[in-house]
């Protein structure tokens, strides 16, 4: 049977990658995210490749009134809602965020509040129909606060903490809940940031490992793979020897 899945964050260079490998298994979509004309684009291209219903929805994550019609459209668009993958989130500016709580607070929203009142909302739902799965993007980056960019950390623990409690709660109707840790991937958001090349991952790299856990209803991945070692050995860390280090 095809799946039907929301996407958003639907323009993301992940969330792209991520649907060009569900349509190679006949899956129908509902893109939701900023850009119209960016959705439009990944539409068009989903459908060139064999997509038989792809539906966009403009959305400002932030503006969580708009979170119930971008679903009921999608319920509208696709009948029922197999599979969700949230991809949506910006990389904070962490000197802008020390330096002004209004940018601190707005990352937060954007990072960590708005995925928790769509997380909300779509466990009714799924709750409601007793299957499916919810993928959320978070990251390697809330595993500890780093004084790179402990902001955005904050956000991404905040989730990942969010998600651990909803994949008990939605357990018991048959529901899988999905983590998702990426540590460095080339996107347009890591553009012109000094990165280690060797750790860092392409999109289409971390898109088959999402959709190989959510296939295998897996509770929490690190991707590429040896993040889940990397994180062990900061996680491990004394807090006197970790303040004292870069990183």
């Amino acid at each position: 049977m095809d799946k039907n899945i929301l996407i958003v964050g639907g323009s993301s260079a992940i969330a792209v990658a991520c649907a060009r490998e569900w349509v190679k298994r006949g899956a129908n979509f509902m893109l939701a995210g900023r850009h119209p004309t960016r959705l439009d684009a990944v539409a068009q291209d989903l459908r060139v490749r064999g997509a038989g219903r792809v539906g966009t929805f403009v959305l400002d994550v932030n503006d969580f009134d708009q979170h119930r019609a971008m679903l009921d459209a999608a319920v509208t668009e696709l009948g029922r809602i197999d599979i969700v993958l949230l991809a949506h989130g910006t990389l904070s500016d962490q000197s802008e965020c020390e330096r002004d709580p209004q940018a601190a607070v707005r990352e937060i929203t954007v990072n960590a509040l708005s995925t928790i009142a769509l997380l909300t909302l779509l466990a009714g739902v799924f709750e409601a129909q007793k299957n499916g799965s919810i993928a959320v993007i978070s990251s390697v980056a809330g595993d500890r606060g780093r004084p790179s960019n402990y902001v955005y950390g904050t956000a991404k623990a905040a989730v990942t903490t969010f998600c651990e409690g909803l994949r008990a709660r939605l357990f018991k109707s048959n529901v899988k809940v999905l983590t998702i840790k990426p540590g460095f991937v080339n996107t347009p958001m890591t553009a012109g940031l000094a990165l280690p090349g060797p750790l860092v991952a392409s999109p289409e790299r971390v898109a088959a490992d999402i959709v190989r856990a959510v296939e295998r209803g897996k509770d929490l991945i690190y991707t590429p793979w040896f993040w889940a070692e990397i994180m062990l050995v900061i996680r491990s860390l004394p807090g006197f020897v970790f303040k004292r280090i870069s990183l």
